[in-house]
């Protein structure tokens, strides 16, 4: 008799990630997948956690729910601790009790933005925003729930086909304008969602008790904001001028990373991961978006 095949459960999965994931699903015949989205599973409900997870008994669960309004958080610091810290809290408890494997996502923004050299996974937290703070919550509230198998994922400056990312505000943008200022003192790596999709997929066959952990993805290479927005109009060849400027030129209420550049290498050692040139990602995801 055939093994059956491993049950992968999506949460948030009408985010950009959860949908990324559901895009690339039927490809991966090896995985049974059930999505559900925030009206289908509040990781903040405990009740209706434990419900639908001793219902549906997967083997593995991804947490793409995440609160991401890094500006909004701000001002509301409880809803993002609430998704953020207490959904993990709660999904790594039921993770534990059923003896499930948790793939979950983080953030760049768990460090203070103000390294020299690509962060490692063990290098300071200090993180500078609400957001930030809401995340590493999160990060510990698994770390010390005792898992066998789990993982936390650190990526940054995420974009791709599916909801609001950097990609298709500057594709918006430059439809209806000639000119723009981007800022060009944030210096960060962009990431191609797909890729990111992909890894998870190379990982999860791999993980063990013993290579469980935090580590990070992004793609390979280096950019600012003004570097992805000249790339992203070059490709399409929309004529815009695009004029570097500073980020006090922009003021936010979150304060945003000047160096969010993320160390793949134990990641890729480990797993044997790819993490493609983010030139050639963007290019891939702006000929799906433009066809």
């Amino acid at each position: 008799m055939a093994a059956s095949r491993i049950k992968i459960l999506v949460t948030g999965s009408e985010g950009q990630l959860g949908k990324t994931i559901a895009d690339l699903a039927p490809h991966q015949h090896q995985y049974t997948f059930i999505f559900l989205s925030r009206t289908q599973l509040d990781i903040t409900h405990a009740q209706q956690l434990e419900a639908v997870i001793t219902k549906q008994q997967p083997d593995i669960i991804v947490n793409t729910a995440a609160y991401t309004a890094v500006d909004a958080a701000e001002d509301n610091r409880q809803q993002a601790f609430a998704i953020n810290q207490q959904g993990p809290q709660l999904l790594a408890g039921v993770c534990k009790k059923h003896e499930i494997a948790l793939i979950h996502i983080s953030t760049d923004y768990v460090f203070d933005g103000q390294a020299q050299q690509p962060y490692k996974e063990n290098d300071t937290i200090n993180p500078q925003t609400v957001y930030g703070q809401s995340k590493r919550a999160g990060e510990e509230a698994i770390l010390e729930a005792g898992l066998s198998r789990f993982l936390i994922i650190r990526t940054s400056w995420l974009y791709g086909v599916h909801g609001h990312n950097f990609l298709k505000t500057m594709l918006r943008l430059g439809q209806e304008r000639s000119h723009l200022n981007v800022v060009n003192d944030q210096q960060g790596i962009p990431t191609s969602v797909i890729d990111l999709t992909k890894a998870i997929f190379t990982i999860i066959p791999q993980l063990t008790p013993a290579n469980s952990g935090v580590y990070h993805y992004s793609n390979s290479g280096r950019a600012t904001w003004f570097d992805f927005a000249q790339f992203i109009f070059e490709n399409c060849e929309l004529k815009v001028s695009v004029e570097p400027v500073a980020t006090l030129q922009f003021p936010t209420p979150a304060k945003r990373p000047e160096y969010s550049v993320l160390n793949c290498d134990k990641i890729r050692n480990t797993f044997g991961v790819k993490t493609p040139d983010w030139k050639k990602s963007a290019a891939s995801i702006l000929s799906i978006v433009n066809s």
